[in-house]
């Protein structure tokens, strides 16, 4: 076990919109370090969503986020020879983060058009509580919920 946990890297806001959580998506989405490209894709998502909803871009990527990120999961506890699924909290950070990975996940297994459509569509699905990332959001917690009995053997 570590003695002590690194710092947290600070990231810069975005220059379009100044906020760091679109940063961090876009650093999500860059693959093999090409930032442009994915800076580009994120933008002109974003820009779809604006077009599509008529509201503004930052606030229903927020929005999408906030639906999408899970409150309760599970994780695997180990006690006297048996594996329990013990619900836990989920931390902010680790919020965005699965919300992040399960909407880029749902804009790639779409098919048939140019990713900006397909993370803009997964994007608006998010915002109106549709789609596969709110469904994993669902899933997690219907977990969660079962598996309540073992709640005492949180850490």
């Amino acid at each position: 076990m570590r003695r002590n946990k690194p710092p947290k890297s600070a990231i810069e806001p975005d220059v379009r919109y100044q906020s760091v959580n679109v940063q961090a998506f876009i650093n999500c989405v860059m693959k093999n370090g090409k930032k442009s490209v994915a800076t580009r894709l994120v933008y002109d998502a974003l820009g779809l969503v604006q077009e599509r909803s008529g509201q503004n871009a930052l606030e229903m990527f927020d929005k999408a986020i906030e639906n999408a990120s899970p409150i309760m999961e599970v994780k695997p506890r180990r006690i006297g020879g048996a594996t329990y699924q013990v619900p836990m909290e989920v931390p902010p950070d680790r919020q965005f983060a699965l919300a992040t990975r399960w909407i880029l996940t749902g804009a790639r297994t779409r098919a048939g058009k140019a990713f900006p459509e397909l993370l803009a569509e997964e994007l608006l699905d998010a915002a109106n509580n549709t789609g596969s990332a709110v469904r994993k959001r669902e899933e997690s917690h219907r977990m969660a919920k079962a598996n309540r009995a073992f709640s005492h053997y949180r850490v």
